[in-house]
């Protein structure tokens, strides 16, 4: 397949470039404008792969996208983002063009010269607001479901809080409706936590990478609101192996996808382990919740699971320790 990875120098780019380079078969076209940092320091990483080339490009450009789609693309891995809810909030026209207008011209482009190409969105948990309507119990460490459901699924309500929310959603809305009106191959994924190798998490995004960096620098953590906060952690090869099963089976449609229930954790249990697992002179302090932040996300990924038969593989201990060995 010769397959284009949009932000594919960013952390799941190159994740994804490296896995889809083990078949000989596949040219990876890696289309990325370096604004995110370490991209370039990612880029090292592909220097020994012959079948992966380098195109330095922005998506808003449509000069460079008529050149990438100049020959045959398969595959479409659309990662390329603005991934910040604190950036939208500063910078929204930065990131509006980098998530819906940039999405909204590669569909273009893939419509007009490439209409066969498979599509494959990432989107973000973010779509669904700050769901509050959802009841939860407070315990000590963390927030519960209040009914027994195992987590979000696909049926919930779309709610763009932020301008990071609305620029995704647009995107993901975009991407669906090409798809139905246009007869485009497409899928996208509404992504909860990713972690693993070649992250560089911050304060902003990553956030599971940036405590573990934090610590091993012993640097100060912020915590924005009360850590009870929850999330369902997926590493990223159990992410990018979805992936690969999606675009060689060519399965489109839309699916919430995560750690699940069993690899859910939150913010405080986060620091706890951290704090038994890397010696560090840091200290938390905690300010005011973050607008939109939701208290409570674990995908429902029965839909997905059901279709495709994956699931994730790698526990929350397997994958903290893989990526504290990276960072160290």
């Amino acid at each position: 397949m010769n397959i284009l990875i949009t932000g594919g120098a960013g952390f799941i780019g190159i994740n994804a470039s490296l896995k889809y380079a083990e078949n000989k078969n596949n040219n990876i076209i890696i289309f990325d404008n370096l604004s995110k940092k370490d991209s370039e320091k990612n880029l090292k990483l592909i220097e020994n792969y012959p079948n992966i080339t380098f195109i330095q490009g922005d998506l808003i450009n449509q000069d460079d996208l008529d050149k990438v789609f100049s020959s045959q693309i398969d595959v479409v891995l659309h990662l390329a983002a603005q991934t910040a809810v604190t950036t939208s909030v500063t910078d929204p026209v930065l990131d509006f063009n980098s998530n819906a207008l940039g999405t909204f011209l590669l569909l273009e482009t893939i419509r007009t010269k490439s209409p066969n190409t498979f599509v494959l969105y990432t989107s973000t948990n973010k779509v669904y607001g700050d769901l509050n309507q959802i009841p939860l119990i407070e315990e000590n460490t963390r927030y519960s479901f209040k009914d027994n459901r195992i987590g979000v699924n696909e049926d919930t309500n779309l709610d763009l809080y932020s301008p990071y929310g609305c620029s995704k959603g647009a995107a993901d809305q975009y991407v669906i409706d090409y798809g139905r009106i246009y007869g485009l191959k497409t899928v996208v994924l509404r992504q909860s936590c990713i972690y693993g190798t070649y992250q560089n998490g911050t304060e902003d995004q990553g956030w599971v990478a940036w405590f573990m960096k934090a610590f091993i620098s012993n640097l100060d953590i912020t915590i924005y609101g009360d850590g009870k906060q929850v999330r369902d952690a997926l590493y990223v090869d159990d992410l990018i192996n979805l992936y690969y099963i999606l675009t060689t089976t060519q399965t489109t449609g839309v699916f919430n996808v995560g750690g699940g229930i069993n690899n859910s954790i939150s913010l405080l249990e986060t620091i706890d382990w951290m704090k038994e697992n890397i010696p560090t002179k840091s200290s938390i302090s905690f300010d005011l919740t973050r607008p939109g932040d939701q208290k409570m996300f674990i995908s429902d990924n029965s839909k997905l699971e059901k279709l495709t038969g994956w699931e994730p593989t790698t526990s929350l201990e397997q994958g903290f320790n893989l990526l504290l060995n990276y960072l160290k």
